[in-house]
């Protein structure tokens, strides 16, 4: 009975451990401690975890050392180990009582540790394996009972909870990260405007995800019969750029048969080579020229063609490895990547192709005039008509009566060989003037009219005829232009439309915007705008693919254009935001019959292939002209109030509010007064009594900063302390606080109150310059004080960030004879280890367990546990936000003496403690 109490109050003490969120090793230690309290007759316990190579690698067990090694140099191999194969694939527990009659355990292990039994489990949560654990003896079998089986399979099911919970946590983390990841990188790739600026933010995030500098990419060059060719080096790649190029060119590597870029450009999915010698695929000169050692492709691909690749190559480990969460993140930042590369290749290519038209039509135009020229008084009509080189040509006279045409232009304007001749230039076209000066005039995106009435659009010169000094005529040349201009259309419409919604883009939107503002300006009248952001779109991409994201960006931008008035714009400024603009507004309240109708757009599910999904937009809105007088303005404050929106959960809409930038103007005017706070005096120290809760006299201070701003001010520490972090001003501000706190606990010794002590906080800044424990020193002997008297408060996440260096720093204060103290114990990394390795003399338990000690139970439990744990390492204990009589009485009855807070006293200046605590009465 006694043991099976000890068994329930184990697992009940491990289910909260869970609960309060430990350190995963911590807590699994816990379970192995119980696992081998519980079976005595157990010589070792192993809990084996699995890695991303789908390996199952020891992570804590007891004893620390087998046979010289750690837990964690074991892996298990499963194909000697067929006990462990087969506890994987049945997720069952198997128990072997006698091994020399089964030969499933591995039997070097068996062999080498005597093992005669042994116990193999799953660590399982709702059917998930999470991890392998291994009970075994060093010769003396173990003679499990089925009840002892059950308790130990007991104890692995809440190692399962935690390990589930623990990849959980670090699965979301992941997420969050990833998704702000691409939010930024999405921002910054949508402001680049040429290629190497699109390349240098890819090859930066590339090498961020994959923590790999080493990043090139090798492009289609379609001038050479689109043979991929190395274009471009990330700036922090071991290689410079020229080098790299020149390695290339020597080693005359052509891309397109090269077996790797041909795999990635044919399949469109990445490559990874861990170790290019092992594999045939890999060019081994180029490879052994560059050092590399692995590597590993990603295809560009836009609207299913391949751009290029990306190269990401291992010039210093064996063998190259990426996390498949790493290798999609880093595949999406290409996706962006190949999209912005595709469209800007686009637009370069039509740019060339007008210009080469350009260049083409004029220099032909010169070539007839001085066709013309040569001609003089030959016979001109039939010396044109035979010379017309694809273009159409028609003479006329002084009256403006076609004398001769070629077929070409009969051909172009639909009339039958000789039926042109005779008419009137104004049958073809009306803007033709009867008389020309000397020379010849041109014209370009004419209208000429067809036979049937319709209109051809063309470019045309019309130059005279002359026979000596008199001219006698005049010859028309003319091109039809009409693909041209169709081209000419489409590349403008890419030019200010958004390709996938075909809804205006950021560029247009600027143009209209700028425009209404001066209209509104004129009329009087006021402008919104509002901004969109589609909530969890990332989701959508990540969980269903682009191609879902493609078809949620189109609907909602059918959505936006049939609930607005046809007087307003919306856009797509990129990625899921949408901008829409409402202008000839009378007031404030007419934004809001058509902010409903956007509303209510997104209440239906958005149908993405058979999948319904429900998306809501966060808005914000700003007004011409409350909100500003320009675009930039409006668009930065609508954006401001749009990220207001996210931050209230529920909300839809917020409208912008001008606390929203002087929250901003107001922490620049504060971090500028901070760089003077202490040349004006305007830094004051307070001082919160530490009391001894039996007798209420006091024992100690802390010594709190103030700061009280000429103009605004008492300001919270909360606002400054920060900025002082982040400005490096904490180191002087804190070396002042240590002085003067120093200076005034020797006033109170000299005065004859020898029993006080003075506890000092320490910022990571602080505890991380080189000159600390001198600068202490240095005060203390200046001011005569004994250095046990002085108490250096740190929390617990400053010493566990660099545990080495914090080790020695902590030790040189103690050889000082300094006390250090822990502030705020239980909400940091709370790990038990600390308490061991670092010499420190006191804990302060945290107020947030304090407050509602009294009603919460596991609050009270915490804080017992807390006292208790510092009473049996022999470390002092302060309690602080006391505030109640009744959280008293409960710190005195678990033996906690010495107190703080505003039960006894808020904090306050030197002066108002000295008449409460110290004068004499």
């Amino acid at each position: 009975m006694q043991r099976e109490q000890t068994r329930y109050s184990r697992l009940a003490h491990i289910t909260k451990m869970i609960n309060t969120k430990l350190e995963l090793r911590e807590l699994l230690e816990h379970v192995v401690t119980a696992i081998s309290e519980e079976i005595v007759q157990c010589d070792s316990v192993g809990i084996y975890l699995p890695e991303e190579n789908g390996d199952f690698r020891g992570f804590v067990g007891k004893p620390k050392y087998i046979n010289g090694m750690t837990l964690d140099m074991h892996v298990v191999d499963m194909e000697y180990d067929r006990l462990a194969k087969e506890v994987v694939e049945t997720k069952k527990s198997i128990y072997i009582p006698d091994t020399s009659v089964d030969n499933r355990p591995d039997p070097r292990a068996v062999a080498g540790f005597q093992i005669k039994s042994l116990l193999g489990l799953p660590i399982m949560y709702e059917d998930e394996l999470y991890g392998l654990v291994f009970l075994f003896d060093y010769g003396i079998p173990m003679n499990l009972t089925e009840e002892e089986i059950q308790s130990v399979e007991a104890y692995v099911n809440m190692a399962g909870v935690a390990i589930r919970n623990a990849k959980n946590m670090n699965r979301k983390e992941n997420l969050l990260a990833e998704k702000q990841l691409l939010l930024d990188f999405t921002r910054e790739l949508s402001m680049c405007a040429t290629m190497p600026e699109v390349l240098d933010k890819c090859f930066s995030y590339v090498g961020t995800v994959l923590n790999n500098s080493n990043v090139g990419v090798h492009l289609l060059d379609p001038s050479v019969e689109e043979k991929i060719k190395p274009a471009n080096l990330s700036k922090n790649s071991d290689w410079t750029e020229e080098e790299w190029l020149e390695t290339h060119e020597k080693a005359k590597m052509d891309a397109s048969s090269d077996p790797v870029f041909l795999e990635v450009v044919r399949t469109k999915k990445p490559l990874l080579i861990p170790n290019v010698h092992e594999d045939d695929r890999p060019n081994h000169e180029i490879c052994k020229n560059f050092g590399i050692k692995g590597m590993f492709m990603i295809p560009l691909v836009s609207m299913g063609k391949v751009l290029g690749a990306l190269a990401i190559v291992e010039l210093e480990a064996e063998r190259l490895y990426f996390r498949e969460a790493d290798i999609q993140l880093a595949q999406s930042i290409a996706d962006a990547t190949a999209s912005t590369l595709s469209n800007l290749i686009y637009m370069e290519k039509q740019e060339m192709l007008i210009e080469t038209r350009t260049s083409e039509l004029t220099l032909k135009n010169l070539e007839l005039e001085r066709v013309v020229g040569e001609l003089g008084n030959l016979s001109r009509e039939k010396e044109l008509i035979l010379n017309s080189a694809g273009e159409g040509i028609f003479g006329l006279d002084l009256h403006g009566h076609i004398t001769f045409c070629n077929p070409a232009s009969e051909s172009m304007l639909g009339y039958m060989p000789g039926e042109l001749i005779g008419k009137r230039v104004t049958a073809i076209f009306s803007h033709y003037e009867k008389t020309l000066s000397d020379g010849s005039y041109s014209t370009q995106n004419e209208q000429f009219i067809k036979k049937d009435q319709s209109n051809l659009a063309v470019e045309y010169v019309i130059s005279s005829i002359n026979e000596g000094d008199k001219r006698i005529g005049e010859v028309v040349t003319f091109k039809d232009i009409t693909e041209r201009q169709k081209l000419e259309e489409e590349i403008k419409h890419l030019a200010y439309y958004d390709s996938l919604t075909d809804l205006p883009n950021r560029v247009l939107l600027n143009d209209q915007l700028k425009k209404w503002l001066s209209e509104a300006e004129e009329s009087g009248k006021k402008l919104a705008l509002m901004y969109l952001d589609l909530d969890r779109f990332k989701m959508i991409n990540d969980s269903l693919g682009h191609s879902y994201g493609d078809i949620l960006l189109k609907e909602t931008a059918t959505r936006l254009r049939t609930n607005i008035p046809d007087c307003a714009l919306v856009s797509r400024q990129g990625g899921d935001e949408f901008m829409i603009i409402l202008p000839e507004l009378e007031a404030k309240k007419d934004i809001y019959p058509i902010l409903t109708q956007v509303i209510e757009s997104f209440t239906a599910p958005f149908s993405l292939k058979e999948n319904d999904i429900y998306i809501k937009a966060s808005i914000g809105i700003s007004m011409y002209p409350e909100d500003g007088e320009t675009a930039e303005e409006l668009i930065k404050n609508a954006d401001s109030a749009m990220y207001k929106s996210k931050e209230m959960s529920g909300s839809y809409f917020h409208f912008f509010k001008s606390e929203m930038n002087n929250r901003n103007l107001e922490s620049i005017y504060i971090e500028n007064s901070l760089y003077k706070a202490l040349d004006l005096d305007e830094m004051v120290i307070y001082y919160q009594p530490q009391i001894d809760g039996r007798t209420h006299a006091i024992t100690g201070a802390e010594a709190l900063l103030r700061w009280n701003h000429s103009k605004l001010g008492m300001i919270s520490p909360v606002d400054f302390i920060p900025l002082a972090e982040e400005t490096g001003l904490i180191i002087p501000i804190g070396k002042w606080v240590l002085e003067n706190a120093c200076k005034q606990l020797k006033q109170w010794k000299m005065d004859g109150h020898d029993q006080l002590t003075m506890s000092v906080n320490l910022s990571g800044r602080q505890f991380e310059e080189a000159d600390l424990v001198p600068m202490i020193e240095e005060t203390l002997e200046s001011l005569e004080l004994e250095p046990s008297c002085l108490h250096i408060e740190l929390t617990e996440n400053q010493i566990v960030r660099n545990t080495k260096v914090a080790i020695e720093k902590m030790k040189q204060l103690k050889k000082l004879g300094v006390k250090i103290s822990i502030d705020d114990f239980g909400t940091g990394y709370s790990s038990l280890g600390y308490l061991k390795d670092f010499p420190l003399d006191t804990l302060k338990i945290d107020r947030s367990f304090i407050m509602d000690v009294t009603e919460n139970a596991a609050d009270a439990a915490i804080t017992n546990t807390i006292i208790t744990l510092a009473q049996n390492l022999n470390l002092n204990v302060v309690a602080e936000g006391v505030e109640t009589a009744e959280q008293l009485a409960f710190l005195l009855s678990k033996d906690c003496r010495t107190m703080q807070g505003f039960y006894f006293s808020r904090p306050i200046e030197a002066a108002a403690l000295e008449e409460k605590y110290l004068s004499k009465k």
